[in-house]
């Protein structure tokens, strides 16, 4: 047990440690895994209202750019009169008063437009059908300008969800690896703090059978040291009483105890009196 307390409690300390960290992994991997849903979310509606943008916008751009090139096909087949009174027209008109054009080209635009065939103005002359291409070719280029940057953005923003998708599966798949080994730690943990529990308690036991026994060995010693004592006295005192019986006159003083040889019928010599003296002692 006293050796096993110090491996029990490392075990806990180091388990315990891990526990603190997976914890802290797990509170980490739950925020990312929620900041990049967020900014999913915060780029789907950026998308959304740039996507809405650029809807808007090409819409009218192409809308323009078909009004231009109408104007322009009729105009070139001289029928710059009908298409005064098209709806086509009005549409013209606004251009020229909204786009970035030279005040030449702006007043010629209106003149034509409120004109018409008017006052000589000779439209075959290509000064309009110029004026017109030229607006048409800006708003097409203005168009492949915001197209370009609607793709680019949806590039990016594909990209962004395919990236912050691939951060919401690698932490949930963490999430969960984790939360599993966080229950078998708990358990461990729960299992090492049982064994310290008993290892202590056996640790207990251990000192005080040791001690105990400590006691109960020097009671022993104690006690066998006066059975030696006493057993050596007992001899010294049994080798006295041999020495005494050993003598002539104590031989013939035990002989006067023993019954007449009369009723024993027997005669002792003097050895064998001198070993039933010594028997009788031992």
């Amino acid at each position: 047990a006293e050796t096993k307390m110090p491996a029990v409690t490392s075990a806990l300390q180091e388990s315990t440690a891990q526990k603190t960290q997976l914890e802290a992994d797990l509170v980490k991997h739950k925020q990312d895994r929620e900041d990049a849903l967020s900014a999913i979310n915060e780029a789907s509606a950026l998308r959304e209202k740039e996507a809405g943008v650029f809807a808007k916008g090409s819409g009218e751009y192409k809308t323009n750019i078909a009004a231009t090139g109408k104007a322009i096909d009729l105009i070139s087949k001289g029928a710059g009169g009908s298409f005064l009174q098209t709806n086509t027209a009005a549409i013209v008109r606004s251009l020229t008063i909204n786009m970035d054009l030279s005040s030449a080209d702006r007043d010629m635009m209106s003149s034509f437009l409120s004109e018409g065939q008017g006052q000589g103005f000779t439209p075959q002359s290509g000064q309009i059908t110029g004026i017109l291409k030229q607006m048409k070719d800006t708003m097409e280029a203005d168009l492949a300008d915001i197209t370009k940057t609607e793709e680019e953005s949806k590039a990016t923003y594909e990209g962004l969800v395919a990236a912050k998708e691939q951060e919401i599966a690698a932490n949930s798949k963490a999430i969960e690896e984790k939360t599993q080994r966080l229950g078998e730690i708990g358990v461990k943990i729960e299992e090492l703090k049982e064994d310290l529990e008993d290892t202590s308690a056996s640790y207990e036991e251990d000192k005080k059978f040791l001690a105990d026994l400590d006691k109960n060995c020097a009671t022993k010693t104690e006690e066998y040291e006066v059975v030696k004592k006493t057993r050596a006295e007992e001899t010294l005192a049994i080798a006295e009483t041999i020495k005494i019986l050993n003598d002539d006159d104590a031989l013939d003083l035990f002989k006067a105890t023993l019954p007449s040889s009369s009723l024993l019928q027997v005669t002792l010599k003097d050895k064998e009196v001198r070993h039933m003296a010594i028997k009788a002692l031992r």
